[in-house]
């Protein structure tokens, strides 16, 4: 029955957001209701959801999605990332794009005459995405975020590998077949990817496993693996589900003490990316559904209306989840003064996912720790819980894929099909 509550929280889900949406002549978007800003990838998240779910329905709306999308491309074939603190070009959010005008060029109702513009403007972002492709398989996420980011190389390389599966493009493929083979060479011998295998402009190398970006990175790969179908790829998502099986604790929650990056402690999104990694190596391994099943109930128990940022806590509990956070600071080689940060960070956390606000961006606490800890805004997050657009995307996007590469929907109507 996992494939019913599935969806039928997708779709709720969907209507929610569908809520935030800005029509404006022939353009459509998503802002933001906390932070009042058009995030790039937000809307082209919403706008792959939209296809997997109610292509055949809204054809329109798509189109309008895909106009917005298209004006905001750069000259230089980028997508910005938009941000509360910066706003600038990055391959990672090209990537993100890209799939969505991947998705929206395949539908069969749109006009010949937006499937060239859409095929004109693919092309410039996928020669923006290998321009910035540093070493075989490494790309620069921005110009502000240098470090050699796995789930970056991994989101580059989907993007790529649907090019490449759409257009036959063989610089695409071998792209996308060099970004899955460095991230699987970062893999640790556990089966956890870190978060970044050098630091680039960061002061520190962020080289820890992270629940959140684990399922991240293991969705992205799994677009890649849909593509080139390699057996050593196969081996390596296999062997980072199983890391991702053995941090889940028996009531399906995330055992949060395993994790080492502190800015994603306690990601909402986490579950979803879970789910989606699960499903798709339930393929290979039919198990992995249940592991699936089990993450759906605490995802739902944060959704009061969009996706809350971070999972919440019980304030009873937070003596427990001190010891949870030490553990957590101590995940790394650092020195002495470091490992006190990143504890003082997870307790932060462990604070803040306990509050609840809907106006976080005048937030005293969290521009008095920016200024104390002396760090960048935004790998900082405010010091309450609040619904996040953001990661309601994220959310929408990873599940909706999941259904659909489990061929549980019928193409673009949002009907399911097949067993459990």
């Amino acid at each position: 029955m996992m494939k019913t509550e599935l969806s039928e929280y997708l779709h709720s889900l969907l209507d929610r957001v569908s809520e935030y949406l800005i029509i404006e002549d022939e353009m459509g978007y998503i802002k933001d209701p906390i932070f009042g800003i058009v995030r790039n990838r937000v809307s082209a998240e919403y706008l792959k959801s939209l296809i997997r779910l109610r292509g055949d329905q809204d054809t329109d709306l798509i189109l309008k999605l895909v106009n917005f999308l298209l004006s905001r491309q750069n000259s230089s074939g980028s997508w910005n990332e938009v941000h509360p603190n910066y706003n600038q070009e990055s391959a990672l959010v090209t990537s993100f794009v890209g799939e969505a005008l991947i998705i929206a060029f395949l539908h069969p109702d749109l006009d010949g005459g937006s499937k060239r513009r859409i095929e004109e403007s693919l092309k410039k972002a996928r020669d923006f995405v290998l321009n910035n492709e540093i070493e075989p398989g490494y790309f620069r996420k921005s110009k502000l975020y240098t470090a050699d980011y796995p789930n970056v190389n991994a989101t580059c390389g989907a993007f790529l590998a649907q090019y490449y599966s759409v257009f036959g493009d063989e610089l695409s493929f071998d792209g996308a077949k060099r970004a899955a083979r460095r991230v699987c060479d970062s893999q640790f011998k556990n089966g956890a990817f870190p978060y970044t295998v050098t630091p680039g402009n960061a002061k520190y190398n962020l080289n820890v496993p992270c629940i959140h970006y684990q399922g991240v990175t293991l969705y992205y790969l799994s677009k890649i693996q849909n593509v080139i179908g390699e057996r050593w790829l196969e081996r390596c998502m296999l062997r980072g589900v199983e890391w991702l099986s053995h941090v889940q604790r028996p009531n399906g929650r995330f055992n949060w003490a395993e994790s080492g990056l502190m800015f994603a402690y306690y990601l909402t999104g986490a579950y979803a990316f879970g789910i989606a990694s699960f499903m798709y190596a339930s393929k290979w391994k039919e198990e992995y559904l249940t592991n699936a099943s089990l993450l759906l109930s605490p995802l739902k128990d944060n959704t009061p209306s969009i996706v809350l940022r971070w999972e919440r806590g019980k304030w009873r509990e937070f003596p427990r989840d001190v010891v949870v956070s030490f553990r957590s600071a101590m995940i790394g080689d650092y020195p002495l003064g470091h490992r006190l940060f990143r504890f003082g960070y997870a307790l932060y956390r462990q604070i803040s996912r306990r509050r609840f606000s809907e106006d976080v961006k005048n937030d005293a606490l969290f521009r008095l720790a920016t200024r104390l800890l002396g760090i960048q805004t935004s790998t900082i997050e405010p010091s309450k819980n609040f619904p996040d657009m953001f990661m309601t995307s994220e959310v929408l996007d990873s599940l909706s894929y999941g259904l659909h590469v489990r061929g549980y929907l019928k193409s673009g109507s949002g009907e399911l099909q097949g067993d459990d």
